[in-house]
């Protein structure tokens, strides 16, 4: 086929806006995507399967699905989604109970040989809780083909989801390397849901309506080029903007490797197409690398933690008493941190307190159980003055470790199941291409900086800043030309280590993006053993790059805006 086809998400996360399938399909659309699964999913439905083996996959995506498979199936619009978690086929098999409870006439197919759990002892891992590969888009393209209304799969990329029903579409094969790497920029746009149209944006005091923000809807043409936008009418905003902060998120190199295709994020460009509509075009794609990415899950050791709040005089000092009182007792897995939220003279107690937060890990249970929540109880009546904690500590916890392997891409059976059965197997790509490092590009000219002042680097930049296992990213990117030829000079390697201390002895990669006035920066271990382990105040990193935004620094006058001058 020749025309556009539309691709709405409604899920970027397992947990989000419930009725945002059904508002998907209140337009028109020819498939709607969900995504469920996050690093931190998959260790949640591996406890999950745990307790049942009949559970391991996103058991609300059935509940959001009752109301919309009938209007969906009407409409002729196919529904692909990565909900089946660790339990594609229990997952398939459940849609197919739910249409035939409801009296509707629907094709299921999944898509399942990502699970190398049963492998683990071959590829050398020691009891991991869940073992999967991230499978490409071509299992859910010969499902479409196949005609399916439903698609449910495991771990793919979540690209996958809008590059599948794409290829099917426009006939694409496994060298359409270009097309391909369009389509993937494309759902890295909209897979996390409304991220796309205004959510988690660092200029969000300039969108009108972001209390009920839309989803957003990727239309990609036969060329891979696309159109982001949104249903008319739906709150939030797609402007050039909220697209650059969403590509930004997650990301590494400029290479962005997949398993079809290696996508060249430094050929990207973005372009105003008229009200809430931006396009992407000239992307290029190279072979994908010969090897799968695959993410082991397993249990990490046990954890616990106390908050302990500290009112009014001697902070410091406060903070000094309790670190040595529970000193006996502390593993060596432990991390204090002291969050200085009291302000002089306060006219409330709390905000004249500040928190003082110990996390404690080991792998003896023990440890971290009775004996730490125990110390932490008993010097209630013999510490700092106005000793008391936010919650009393609790039973020791398991916690999770995130960690990647690769494997060759050949050596995964990738597997559609239809409707009826039949089993196609999908080859791995014929053309594979080592990924190598794209040379630093040529910045533009130091500007000159004329009269500076200090300022939040925020008034001029925005940031969106995410996890990567046990790493974080923070993408920045400017608006205007001139504002980019200084931030490309001015945030260095050294310079973010200097403005985001716990960076400062960690490995930082910097990756520049012209076409997107964009540096990409990843942070080696800020996250330690991932987000499961949850030893960081924001384990996701999440608000990484807002705290980078608020830092101030030296800041061209010219530059300043409005905002900084109010």
């Amino acid at each position: 086929m020749t025309g556009p086809i539309r691709i709405a998400n409604a899920s970027g996360f397992y947990g989000d806006r419930a009725a945002a399938l059904a508002e998907a399909l209140e337009g028109d659309v020819d498939v709607v995507t969900g995504d469920y699964l996050a690093e931190l999913t998959m260790m949640i439905l591996a406890l999950d399967r745990l307790k049942s083996p009949d559970r391991g996959h996103a058991r609300t995506f059935l509940r959001q699905l009752e109301g919309a498979l009938g209007p969906a199936l009407d409409s002729g619009t196919r529904i692909v989604t990565n909900a089946g978690g660790l339990n594609p086929a229990g997952l398939a098999d459940s849609v197919r109970e739910l249409a035939d409870r409801l009296g509707l006439a629907c094709s299921v197919a999944h898509v399942e040989g990502d699970d190398l759990t049963g492998r683990a002892d071959d590829l050398g891992l020691d009891s991991p809780l869940a073992v999967n590969a991230y499978l490409g888009a071509f299992g859910i393209a010969a499902a479409l083909g196949a005609g399916a209304d439903v698609v449910v799969t495991g771990r793919v990329t979540d690209a996958s989801l809008v590059v599948g029903p794409a290829a099917a579409h426009f006939g694409w094969t496994a060298t359409d390397h270009d097309a391909l790497a369009g389509a993937v920029v494309a759902g890295h746009v909209i897979e996390c849901g409304a991220q796309a149209t205004g959510g988690n944006f660092s200029f969000f005091t300039e969108i009108a309506d972001l209390v009920h923000p839309g989803f957003p809807i990727a239309e990609v043409h036969a060329d891979g080029s696309s159109v982001i936008t949104k249903h008319p009418g739906t709150g939030g905003a797609v402007t050039v903007d909220t697209v650059t902060a969403q590509l930004l998120y997650e990301i590494g190199p400029a290479r962005y490797a997949g398993p079809d295709v290696t996508a060249r994020f430094d050929t990207v460009a973005l372009a105003p197409d008229g009200p809430d509509r931006v396009r992407i075009s000239g992307v290029r794609g190279e072979p994908p690398p010969p090897d799968l990415k695959v993410g082991v899950n397993s249990i990490g050791g046990y954890r616990n933690e106390v908050t302990f709040v500290l009112t009014g005089l001697d902070i410091e000092a406060k903070a000094e008493l309790v670190k040595a009182q529970m000193a006996p007792v502390l593993p060596s897995g432990v991390r204090w941190t002291l969050a200085r939220t009291d302000h002089p003279d306060a006219d409330t107690e709390e905000a004249a307190s500040a928190l003082l937060h110990c996390v404690v890990r080991s792998a003896d249970r023990d440890e971290v159980g009775r004996r730490f929540s125990s110390a932490a109880v008993e010097l209630a009546l013999a510490s700092y003055p106005g000793f008391h904690a936010t919650s009393p500590p609790t039973e020791a916890s398991p916690y999770g470790r995130f960690t990647s392997i690769a494997v060759p891409a050949g050596s995964v059976d990738h597997v559609v199941v239809l409707d009826d059965g039949t089993r196609l197997t999908i080859d791995a790509p014929a053309e594979t291409l080592a990924l190598a490092e794209v040379p630093a590009p040529d910045p533009p000219p130091a500007p000159d900086a004329g009269t500076t002042r200090r300022a939040p680097i925020g008034r001029v930049v925005g940031a969106r800043s995410g996890d990567k296992g046990g790493s974080a990213n923070v993408g920045v990117w400017a608006r205007t030309d001139a504002a980019y030829a200084w931030m490309v000079h001015e945030l260095t390697v050294e310079r973010l280590r200097e403005l985001l201390p716990e960076a400062a002895d960690l490995p930082v990669a910097r990756h520049v993006l012209p076409n997107l006035r964009a540096v990409n920066f990843v942070i080696d271990g800020i996250l330690g053993e991932g987000v499961a382990a949850n030893v960081r105040f924001d384990p996701q990193a999440k608000a990484l790059g807002e705290w980078l935004r608020s830092r101030v620094v030296d800041v061209p006058e010219a530059l300043i805006g409005r905002e900084a001058r109010t």
